[in-house]
Parts: structure tokens; C-alpha cells; sequence
């Protein structure tokens, strides 16, 4: 049986931020079936804001040509069986550093349209993230996901999933404020290992 592979996007500017907390133990859980783990922390990498030039729409195999970060990571999120994305909720959504990410991934799709049955164009994707499993990790300070915004990250996440074709293993979201606090919560941090074993598992 081939290793897994799962490469985790942390986004939270701190070190020890509770999304980042709860995906090093989603890590552990995935390392307990002996899968292949790498952890990329977004905060202080060079990725710059899509440009919308749509050169890496030529062809598949063209990325991104702005020569920043983003390069290094193409070619690990090609290689992971599944990709975690782990972040805090900031003013109701994705924090900043992983909208940039996210955004920055369009390198890896090819967006085209073929006639439909009616004539009118019908578009279609061609995507080296399509099959992939993905988990996602959300953090955030107030109540529950609907008053803190985690709903809308959430829904993003399930839109992108279903537009690439690929599966959400699981999702762990919970609240959580002060710096390393989600660590005393050991529900969430269960679910989180859990979904790590989820993730490493070819189920």
C-alpha cells in the first residue's frame, strides 16, 4: 500500500493560533497510519494577489507566472493525496492570508466551455486538485459558526469541493479565542486527530 501524502495549509498568523493547534493534531492522526504529512504555514510567505492575467489558463500544465512562493507549492499540492486547509475565521470568513492562497490556486485549473445542447457554452475544468480528499479546520472567537461567520468559510470550502470534483473528509470548527486554547478542548481536539486518520486512511 502507497504512503499517503497530506499537505496541510495553515493560515493563522500565529504560531501557536488555535486553528494551527488543532491542524498539527490532525497531523498526528494522519502520522499514526503512517502518512506522509507536510505543514506549510502561510504567514510570512511571499504570495501576492491574483493578477487575473490568465496566463496559466493556456494549458493545465502552466502555472502561475508571478515569482513569488506560490511556485514552490504547486508542484506539493500536485503531489498530496489530500490537502487540510486550516484557518482562523477573521471578519466572517477565511483569514486574509489563505483568501491569497486560495485564490492563487486557480493556476492549477484549466476553465473552458464546449457547446451545449441548446448552443449556449457550458463551462467545464480541468483540475489537478479534482479527487483529492480535503479536510477543513476553522477556529473562531464568538459563540457558534453562524454568529462568528465560520459558516460562510464553511460554505466556500464545499462549493470549491463540489466545482473540483473532490470530497470533504471532514470539517473541524469550534470556538475558540485566546491564543492555544482550542488544545484544552478535548472534543475538538479528538475530532481533529480524527479527521487526520480519516484523511491518511484509502477508504
Amino acid at each position: 500500500m502507497a504512503t499517503r501524502k497530506i499537505i496541510i495549509i495553515e493560515a493563522s498568523p500565529r504560531d501557536n493560533g488555535n486553528s494551527t493547534i488543532l491542524a498539527q493534531e490532525v497531523a498526528s492522526g494522519a502520522r499514526s497510519l503512517g502518512a506522509e504529512v507536510e505543514t506549510v504555514h502561510l504567514h510570512g510567505m511571499d504570495i501576492r494577489p491574483c493578477t487575473a492575467c490568465d496566463a496559466c489558463q493556456g494549458t493545465l500544465e502552466q502555472d502561475c507566472l508571478i515569482p513569488d512562493d506560490m511556485r514552490t507549492l504547486y508542484p506539493r499540492l500536485r503531489a498530496a493525496d489530500a490537502v487540510v486547509y486550516a484557518t482562523p475565521i477573521y471578519w466572517f470568513t477565511v483569514s486574509g492570508q489563505m483568501k491569497l492562497f486560495m485564490d492563487r490556486c486557480y493556476a492549477l485549473n484549466y476553465l473552458g466551455t464546449v457547446p451545449g445542447e441548446d448552443g449556449e457554452p457550458v463551462y467545464t475544468v480541468e483540475t489537478d486538485l479534482g479527487g483529492k480528499k480535503f479536510g477543513v479546520v476553522l477556529s473562531y472567537g464568538d459563540v457558534d459558526p453562524f454568529a462568528s461567520g465560520a459558516v460562510n468559510a464553511i460554505r466556500t470550502f464545499q462549493d470549491m469541493a463540489r466545482f473540483l470534483g473532490s470530497e470533504i473528509a471532514g470539517l473541524v470548527y469550534g470556538s475558540a479565542l485566546a491564543p492555544g486554547e482550542a488544545a484544552d478542548n478535548d472534543v475538538l481536539m479528538k475530532q481533529a486527530y480524527n479527521l487526520g486518520r480519516d484523511l491518511a486512511s484509502d477508504a
